[in-house]
């Protein structure tokens, strides 16, 4: 499974990335659109994590989804 899966189901996808990183906005979801490089930014923007970090959380998260 890749990336492209998550931008592809952007929409239903946004409501789990918001159950795991609640302090994200709808707008922030909505420029994110599914691009893990704005998701990372946007990561690091609200919870001051570095940027290794984010990575990590990010690909925690992705294999535990059921897509």
């Amino acid at each position: 499974m890749d990336w492209n899966r998550v931008e592809g189901n952007w929409k239903q996808v946004k409501g789990k990335v918001k159950e795991q990183w609640g302090k994200l906005t709808d707008d922030d979801l909505d420029v994110i659109n599914g691009k893990r490089e704005q998701l990372e930014g946007k990561i690091q923007e609200r919870y001051g994590v570095a940027k290794d970090q984010v990575r990590r959380d990010i690909d925690d998260w992705f294999t535990k989804q059921k897509m």
